[in-house]
């Protein structure tokens, strides 16, 4: 009986550690690489579904967004840094919709990791989140971009079905303007 129930401990131990070193393997997505794809759901805003340039309910992919780059905000309304970097973010979104060489070319959108609708919606309402925050309450999409910590920025080039990974770093933005001019050179907008 003893050997058995060794045995189920090392059967369970190996699952364990392989389970482990395969979500090690997982990492954020790099620079030069294309963006694991991910379906998110879609706003229920009128607003915020044009400003993606989507309709209807459901569920979209990142390719979807009429733009031609977008940037991804990984967040939690519980992350303290996340908190203080909102009015950056904010600030970032506002330089963007107020250049027309930027306005519809880059779009900007917030994954809540942990976050409910209701907790994406409270953050939003408190920071006053101009852009979509999609919720991310069962840890799917955190998972296959690689467990990320927040706030984590991911910029992917958008063409057709491709969504080329130009930026991915974790915490601040730091100079809005600076970040913004990388994006653009980065990502080929003129």
């Amino acid at each position: 009986m003893t050997r058995k129930i060794s045995r189920l401990f090392m059967l369970i131990f190996l699952l364990l550690t392989a389970e482990i070193v395969s979500a090690s393997e997982i990492g954020p997505p790099q620079v030069g690489g294309v963006l694991p794809e991910i379906e998110l759901l879609k706003p229920d805003n009128p607003v915020e579904l044009k400003y993606l340039g989507l309709s209807g309910g459901g569920f979209f992919k990142i390719n979807q967004i009429k733009a031609d780059v977008a940037i991804i905000e990984i967040f939690s309304m519980y992350c303290p840094y996340c908190q203080g970097e909102a009015p950056h973010i904010n600030n970032l979104f506002a330089l963007i919709e107020n250049n027309p060489a930027y306005k519809n070319k880059i779009k900007i959108i917030g994954i809540g990791i942990n976050n409910s609708i209701f907790e994406t919606n409270i953050f939003k309402k408190k920071y006053k989140i101009k852009f979509p925050l999609i919720p991310d309450g069962d840890f799917k999409l955190h998972k296959i971009i690689g467990e990320v910590r927040t706030p984590y920025f991911i910029v992917v080039k958008l063409k057709g079905a491709k969504t080329e990974v130009i930026y991915s770093k974790l915490g601040a933005l730091g100079d809005n303007k600076v970040f913004i001019e990388q994006i653009v050179k980065s990502s080929g907008l003129k």
